[in-house]
């Protein structure tokens, strides 16, 4: 482990940010800080709210990654050749996203999946909104890629000079700076400038959605943004037959059905609100929050661009995300 101060800094900035649901979800998000020829960055599957409890960061060796990125070597897909193994006593396994750090010549990275951000990059008009509300800050946004490989090569090409933040479309956001203190101070800065207001909804209809799935294996969400799929009209006429999101394909699948007989990770009963299963992953219910964060943030008359179909399978088939799958989580 290392015990730098600045590490330890670094772990606490990481907690706090894993701890609120409008900027992380569940595995989602990653930090990072280069050291002394050293990219420690989060590990793949482990939850940024974690960090001051476990051992949750992975160390590469800098200059080796950097001449792969520059040389659009494919060992970045999973950047496991540059990890320093003399470092890493547990073997974990670098962030699916350790060529977008390595991409930033900062010193600290902080990639989150801010709703407010997705509110606005799921847009077609999303460069427009953008430039409205970043005016003051140098930054750019980058088309959507996939997470990995695909995203660290569409960074290289849209990233303009001295950007030190970047809208990742369809994906979420991310911040660099030579120190933590300026890095959490220009995300805090950026995610106040990208708040969206939040539109109305009704309350979730608990009492119907237990007699519905009494003698089953489903339950109700337990917060109400998780309800909203089911009980907003945008959000139950477009997200839950569409994905916006790697994470939401990911943990939800390609469609929330409102059939309560079907058999998927989340069942949106419409104007009662959602069901789980009982043995549902621990990421299912953050992101039907998430899903609702986003859609509340959302105008009814906003055009939204969802992931295509080969969007889509490229994340199902992904390798680095199956092995996030097969973590157990906490």
């Amino acid at each position: 482990m290392n015990t730098t101060v600045e590490f330890q800094s670094l772990r606490a900035l990481s907690a706090r940010l894993g701890a609120d649901p409008l900027l992380v979800q569940a595995a989602g998000g990653n930090t990072s800080i280069k050291q002394d020829g050293v990219m420690w960055i989060k590990a793949s599957g482990t939850w940024l709210m974690e960090a001051l409890n476990k051992n949750i960061f992975v160390p590469l060796d800098l200059q080796k990654l950097t001449q792969a990125l520059g040389e659009n070597s494919p060992d970045c897909e999973s950047c496991l050749p540059f990890v320093r193994q003399d470092l890493n006593t547990l073997g974990l396994r670098p962030s699916i996203e350790t060529s977008v750090h390595g991409r930033m010549p900062q010193r600290v990275v902080l990639h989150v999946h801010c709703v407010n951000t997705i509110a606005h990059a799921v847009r077609v008009d999303a460069e427009q909104q953008l430039s409205k509300r970043l005016c003051d800050f140098n930054w750019s946004l980058i088309p959507y890629a996939r997470p990995g490989l695909q995203l660290s090569q569409a960074i290289a090409e849209n990233l303009k000079p001295n950007s030190d933040v970047m809208v990742l479309q369809n994906h979420g956001l991310a911040v660099a700076a030579e120190s933590i203190e300026l890095a959490e101070t220009l995300l805090h800065n950026v995610v106040q400038k990208l708040a969206c207001p939040l539109r109305e909804c009704p309350p979730p209809d608990v009492q119907a959605l237990h007699a519905l799935s009494a003698d089953t294996d489903l339950v109700p969400v337990t917060h109400p943004m998780a309800h909203v799929p089911a009980l907003d009209p945008l959000a139950l006429r477009l997200g839950c037959d569409n994905v916006y999101y790697p994470d939401h394909v990911v943990f939800l699948g390609t469609k929330i059905p409102t059939d309560i007989e079907a058999n998927a990770p989340a069942i949106a009963v419409p104007g009662k609100g959602v069901l789980i299963h009982r043995n549902a992953k621990p990421s299912v219910e953050p992101m039907l929050q998430c899903l609702g964060e986003v859609f509340l943030r959302t105008p009814p008359d906003a055009t939204l661009k969802a992931l295509s179909a080969t969007e889509i399978d490229q994340l199902l088939n992904w390798d680095a995300e199956k092995y996030r799958q097969t973590l157990k989580q906490p």
